[in-house]
């Protein structure tokens, strides 16, 4: 294939609960260590979540954060140490042809919930309400403080794609590289999730809200003992170019996008359809060139609800029968949900997998739900295989939006 239809990935930046960089991030990952701790939540008490704990100030004014979001923060942390990892001479680079496309569940959510909190306890004195109040809730906040904080002139939106927006926004970046709009993407997700009282009430109100007197153990995904999903927040961002282009600049290159497919149930607001799911994951297979045998390792979306692992492992249990030798694993165990970061951090924490061969374990499986047995699950500890080729991300969302990106080896 020519170079110039190859896109590649040369930078990584992230903030996760459980660490700040891809290196603390994977440690934390094969160490099994988690990043959830009991924090008090507006109205509802210790609730189990996961905060990140990084250097606002480290590339962002305290003057643009007052006026900016969280989202926004975790996204221009992630930008930044994405570009510098990539090595980037970045005043050479032409800012108009670089682009920003981020996948989100939500923005501005936590500054509006102050303002409004802020009202209540002032006699609902409309005057408190922030001037900053609109850019912070415009649907392309997040990409746009990116652009803002690195001078950035070419094209920036979100894509409001519940928890599937990690893998969705890469897949942006992957396809404006192809059509040619820009020469240089900023992909990936981002989520303020667990800053906010609202989605901790609406998963409650579901009945899916977990819930450990160990903090550290709420979030059991497969689990027959499970009880819901851990709210956290995160972020990661990944510089992809064209192989021509990194190979000018004689960049590392941690991996090639190799297939990735979106697809939807198309059937319920909340209930995941696993033979959607299933078509997603063989779309992108096909994409790819391969077979299900040729993929090493699929990372599953495992909330740690019923309905959902239970669906998704018959997806995968499916999508993967005719293959014996694919090791399947999840990481929101470690890190909760981390929503419209799920499936871009999920992803870099297994990219490493393609250069040290170690399959990453789940975390907080003691006693394995009959339902989501699958073959090579990986639960107790890492497992080396003698090489892997290919990583399947699997992605889902609310009101049915699936998502898979593959990764391979680049050669």
């Amino acid at each position: 294939m020519d170079d110039s239809r190859r896109i590649v990935i040369t930078g990584i930046g992230l903030t996760a609960p459980n660490g700040n960089s891809l290196a603390e991030f994977r440690n934390a990952l094969l160490e099994k260590k988690s990043g959830i701790k009991h924090h008090e939540i507006r109205y509802m008490g210790k609730q189990a979540a996961g905060m990140c704990d990084f250097d606002e100030s480290k590339y962002h004014s305290k003057k643009l954060r007052r006026r900016g979001t969280r989202a926004g923060s975790i996204s221009i942390y992630c930008a930044n140490e994405a570009i510098r990892d990539a090595g980037l001479d970045w005043e050479s680079v032409d800012k108009k042809m670089v682009g920003v496309f981020l996948g989100i569940t939500e923005h501005g959510n936590v500054e509006t919930e102050e303002e409004i909190y802020q009202m209540h306890q002032n006699n609902l004195d409309w005057k408190l309400w922030s001037p900053h109040h609109n850019p912070r809730t415009v649907s392309n906040n997040a990409a746009g403080e990116v652009t803002v904080n690195l001078g950035i002139t070419g094209p920036h939106y979100t894509l409001g794609s519940a928890c599937a927006g990690g893998n969705v926004g890469i897949i942006q970046g992957v396809q404006q590289l192809l059509l040619g709009e820009v020469d240089m993407a900023l992909t990936g997700g981002i989520s303020e999730s667990a800053q906010t009282f609202g989605i901790f009430a609406a998963f409650a109100a579901q009945g899916a809200l977990a819930h450990h007197e160990d903090a550290t153990q709420a979030s059991r995904p497969m689990d027959k003992n499970r009880n819901g999903i851990v709210i956290s927040e995160g972020g990661a961002i990944y510089v992809l170019e064209r192989l021509s282009d990194a190979k000018k600049r004689n960049a590392k290159i941690y991996a090639e996008i190799a297939g990735y497919a979106i697809n939807s149930d198309a059937s319920d607001y909340v209930n995941p359809n696993s033979e959607r799911q299933v078509e997603c994951m063989h779309k992108a297979i096909k994409r790819a060139g391969i077979t299900p045998r040729d993929i090493d390792i699929v990372n599953m979306h495992a909330t740690g609800t019923g309905a959902g692992d239970i669906s998704e492992s018959r997806a995968v249990r499916d999508a993967f029968v005719t293959s014996d030798r694919t090791y399947v694993n999840f990481s929101k165990g470690h890190i909760g949900h981390c929503m419209g970061a799920a499936g871009a951090l999920e992803l870099a924490g297994n990219i490493p997998s393609l250069v040290d061969g170690v399959v990453h374990p789940g975390m907080n499986v003691t006693e394995l739900d009959p339902d989501c047995v699958i073959p090579n699950l990986v639960t107790e500890s890492g497992v080396k295989l003698p090489r892997v080729e290919y990583i399947l991300n699997n992605s889902f969302g609310m009101l049915g939006i699936n998502s898979a990106v593959i990764v391979k080896r680049y050669l």
